[in-house]
């Protein structure tokens, strides 16, 4: 039986096949939804990703009989360390044919790195930040994937839990069938909170409107998740990364922002429709014609995504939710939006799934990452 080699990326000729392997081991899967492929190279430029300043990484292709049957990218994020005292190789960018020689092969160079850097854990799959794909798929492999969501094979999992590798974060998300008629407590509650706190919604006449509050909802999502135990402060560089890759994609009739009476942000959500159809047409290019099913995709489309939402704190469990909702409504509405799916939530963050209980939200899909303790030897 022909043996596994191990290679570590070095050229850009070895970081194309890291980032085409996917494509090609999901060719003709139909719920997978690829990458850009323009930014997934700029991941890996320290000019391009912030994270990188402090962050190191590796990135490894598993061959056999000459043919790429496997990648993952190893990361130590260092100010995860300084400011959480968390200590554990990140590993992520992990996709492999079914042969657990192969898997095992990987997560192999995972923890050898880990003992390189006198580390005893492993977790994965993630990349650098919070605001990066998380997570393995463990339900959902026969729906759609999101543009923020990794997709994976049904047999990753077992693969990894062969390994001796444990749950360490799960992460649920959920679809709505979007009402025809809004929930009358809905209806009530947004006009008397908005009253009582002296709330409104803001109304972008364009797009360039939104650009000034790009920096207090990142803000305020620091506010809004600061208490999760894994959360890490989004650094400057971050916010502008994350804003030159998906103002492009952003629709002003799909951001909400609420401010109170000093114009103060206390409440927002960034929703896009669904690009995951165009994503699969455009093959993750948007040059020379990938650009048009992107283009349609945002004028007709009968789905939704929920990509971030934040609340202050000080107007948490308030009802502001109950003003964006109802704004949602009258916009999906009006844009013939029958189904909306959430982003990933982490299972122990019951305060945000509440969000969708009026909505009969079904969790279609769970993924989770994997842990090891690495044991001296």
């Amino acid at each position: 039986m022909p043996e596994v080699s191990v290679i570590e990326v070095k050229s850009q000729s070895d970081l194309k096949k890291f980032v085409r392997f996917p494509m090609d081991l999901y060719k003709n899967n139909p719920y997978y939804v690829p990458s850009f492929i323009k930014d997934e190279f700029k991941i890996w430029d320290e000019k391009e990703n912030p994270a990188l300043k402090y962050s190191q990484s590796r990135q490894f292709l598993a061959f056999k009989n000459n043919q790429v049957v496997g990648r993952i990218a190893v990361m130590i994020n260092h100010k995860e360390e300084k400011e959480l005292g968390i200590r554990k190789v990140r590993f992520g960018w992990i996709d492999f044919i079914d042969d657990k020689e192969v898997s095992k092969a990987l997560i192999q160079k995972a923890i050898d790195y880990a003992k390189e850097n006198n580390i005893d854990k492993i977790e994965g799959p993630m990349g650098f930040t919070n605001l990066d794909k998380a997570g393995m798929l463990t339900m959902g492999f026969d729906k759609l994937a999101t543009m923020i969501g990794i997709y994976n094979h049904a047999y990753y999992p077992e693969h990894l839990e062969s390994l001796g590798m444990i749950k360490e974060k799960e992460w649920v998300e959920y679809e709505m069938n979007f009402p025809k008629v809004l929930p009358e407590k809905v209806e009530k509650f947004s006009g008397l909170i908005a009253q009582k706190y002296k709330l409104k919604v803001l109304d972008f006449k364009s797009k360039q409107e939104i650009l000034p509050f790009v920096e207090p909802m990142f803000k305020l999502l620091d506010e809004t998740y600061k208490h999760l135990s894994t959360y890490t402060p989004i650094s400057d560089e971050q916010i502008k990364t994350y804003k030159e890759k998906y103002f492009p994609f952003i629709d002003k009739n799909y951001v909400i922002c609420v401010v109170d009476e000093n114009n103060e942000l206390v409440s927002f959500a960034i929703t896009m429709p669904s690009y995951s159809k165009a994503l699969q047409k455009s093959k993750g290019k948007l040059f020379p014609f990938g650009w048009w099913h992107f283009l349609q995709a945002g004028k007709k489309n009968d789905r939704a995504n929920f990509y971030l939402i934040g609340i202050h704190p000080e107007y948490q469990r308030r009802g502001v939710t109950a003003i964006i909702f109802k704004e949602i409504f009258v916009r999906f509405t009006s844009m013939g939006i029958d189904f909306a799916e959430t982003n990933p939530e982490l299972e122990e963050n019951k305060s945000v799934q509440l969000l969708w209980q009026d909505y009969n939200p079904v969790n279609h899909k769970r993924r989770r990452t994997y842990s090891l303790m690495i044991s001296d030897e």
